[in-house]
């Protein structure tokens, strides 16, 4: 199981976090999108969740879905508990990082 993951792969697992257990794959690119404001090749994300799913930290299925233009399969992801395990050791890491530098790093 990774231990630490890398800046974009952390974006990944927490849109599919924010999202909930309906995540896929295009529904993250815009939640990231419109979480870090700024465009995100969907590409990335999908190499970000196959290495996010070989390490265990999300799983994923294929589900019907239905829209517009009928049903068809998606692939939904959710983040597993070792996914939320490795969040909250991170999270943990950052608040410890970050702790003092509130007066340096505020914006006037």
């Amino acid at each position: 199981m990774k231990s630490a993951l890398g800046e974009f792969e952390h974006h990944v697992l927490l849109a599919a976090l924010h999202l909930g257990p309906d995540a896929y794959s295009a529904e993250i690119v815009l939640a990231l999108e419109q979480l870090i404001e700024r465009d995100v090749a969907p590409a990335a994300v999908y190499i970000a969740l196959r290495r996010l799913e070989e390490n265990g930290l999300v799983e994923s299925e294929m589900r019907l879905a239905e829209g517009a233009g009928g049903t068809r399969e998606r692939r939904y992801f959710e983040v597993t508990e070792e996914g939320l395990a490795v969040l909250r050791r991170s999270r943990s890491r950052f608040l410890r990082l970050w702790s003092g530098l509130e007066m340096l790093l505020a914006e006037d």
